[in-house]
């Protein structure tokens, strides 16, 4: 039966995702490595108890089977660790290692009798039985009823075993079995209903167990789809809004939006559309791939968030999908390590033979709306407003002004307000001619 409710597990998890069931697996794991760790300090709770505890067994015995039995235990214990962390998880050893604990829990209080000099029935009232309780805990770490179930029914059946074992051997008139409480206390008799007790004990318990972990590893599925989920959304999303999806009070809707302050930052590689056209597949999209991860890291780093790609461009927000106070002085800021970035990439291409290429930035401030745009079915977080036409214009605006990096004399107000210091090296110039735009503003270079 036990099999077979792993079997079944087994089925459901490969009916999983393959990287959901790999983070169940990988998570059981570490549970084995505590498993196993407990399990050790279990031992080496026993054998110092051993040793600090007087010895009362007489001088004439010929064996001490508790040390024999506490150096057994501790030794699988140290081969179960050594497993674990090596990644050993099989069924087959983990059920035997059910078994073996058990073995070895009740070879150790059957021993206590020949230890002591003692007759079998004295070995019931052993203390040492609460331990099997610890063991059934431990199992439940793994987050597997199976094995929890497993443990319950091998101590329950062990201890029946030790009860029969101390009942066949009771032939003594002050050794046999009784109905007097005080009596069974205060003697080695054996008191029928106090043993199945602790057998009814360990069963519901058992039972209590596998039934809250069934519901717990429903609970822990649900949890690492979730995790997983909230893993992809952040690889197709920045993770603010991604953030945001997942932990959204409410339902969200098409048409919900709100009015930020924010800066718009776009950056795009020069004439690659007509390049694009020539080259591999396999190479073009290695090149952007190699693009976007240098400008994006540089982007993340100081704060942005990435809007959408667009073929070789990029559009960031600041202040957007992540409210701040500094969010046009984050955009110039941004702008410098992006030039860095880009002449670093720049020179790379060139030593090694390839085409060198060059990138246009422009940054526009202002207020904007934020929100999510779709037909309720799809839906795609986005940002509205006069900053975000006029950052793709400033960008295009840079072929014209023979520079790498635009923005206006207000949004580059708005960053000094911020805290942003500008480099000597700017220069402005006064009512530049901007396509797309009614009239002709201020503009800063940023990058000439």
């Amino acid at each position: 039966m036990i099999l077979a409710g792993a079997r079944n597990k087994l089925r459901r998890d490969k009916a999983l995702p393959p990287r959901v069931a790999d983070a169940i697996r990988e998570h059981q794991l570490k549970s084995e490595i505590l498993i196993a760790w407990g399990q050790l300090l279990v031992g080496a709770t026993w054998a110092s108890l051993y040793a600090l505890a007087p010895k009362t067994s007489a001088a004439t015995a010929m064996i001490e089977p508790v040390p024999i039995a506490l150096a057994s235990y501790l030794v699988f214990s140290i081969l179960r660790l050594a497993l674990a962390y090596r990644g050993f998880a099989a069924t087959w050893f983990l059920a035997l290692s059910v078994l073996v604990d058990m073995a070895i829990l009740m070879g150790l209080i059957w021993s206590f009798h020949i230890q002591y000099e003692q007759p079998a029935s004295f070995y019931l009232k052993a203390p040492t039985l609460l331990y099997v309780f610890i063991f059934i805990a431990l199992r439940a770490l793994r987050f597997s009823a199976g094995f929890v179930i497993l443990t319950g029914a091998a101590a329950a059946c062990g201890w029946l075993l030790m009860l029969y074992y101390a009942m066949s051997t009771s032939q003594a008139p002050n050794m046999g079995v009784t109905r007097d409480y005080v009596a069974y206390m205060t003697s080695n008799l054996i008191l029928i209903g106090a043993e199945f007790d602790k057998v009814i004990a360990i069963l519901l318990s058992t039972a209590i167990l596998a039934i809250a972990l069934w519901r717990a590893r429903r609970l822990l599925v649900g949890s690492v789809v979730e995790s997983q989920a909230h893993s992809d959304l952040e690889r197709f999303f920045a993770p603010e809004i991604a953030h945001q999806i997942v932990h959204a009070e409410q339902r969200i809707e098409a048409g919900q939006g709100e009015v930020r302050r924010a800066a718009i930052l776009v950056c795009d590689i020069r004439g690659f559309t007509p390049m694009a056209m020539g080259m591999d597949p396999d190479y073009l999209m290695k090149l952007l791939a190699d693009y976007q991860t240098r400008m994006v890291r540089v982007i993340q780093d100081h704060g942005g968030s990435i809007d959408k790609f667009m073929g070789d461009g990029i559009m960031a927000t600041f202040g957007a999908a992540l409210p701040t106070e500094t969010y046009a002085a984050d955009a110039l800021r941004c702008i410098e390590d992006l030039g860095q970035a880009a002449w670093v990439w720049h020179d790379e291409r060139q030593s090694t033979g390839e085409m060198p290429l060059d990138i246009g930035f422009a940054v526009s401030a202002g207020p904007l709306v934020f929100g999510a745009v779709g037909d309720g079915e799809r839906l795609e977080f986005t940002v509205i407003g006069e900053p975000v036409n006029l950052a793709a214009k400033l960008e295009k605006a840079n072929k014209a002004e023979a520079v790498s990096a635009l923005t206006t004399a207000a949004t580059l107000e708005m960053a000094q307000a911020q805290g942003y210091e500008p480099p000597p090296s700017l220069e402005h110039r006064a009512q530049r001619p901007i396509e797309g735009t009614g009239a002709p503003m201020d503009l800063v270079v940023l990058l000439s």
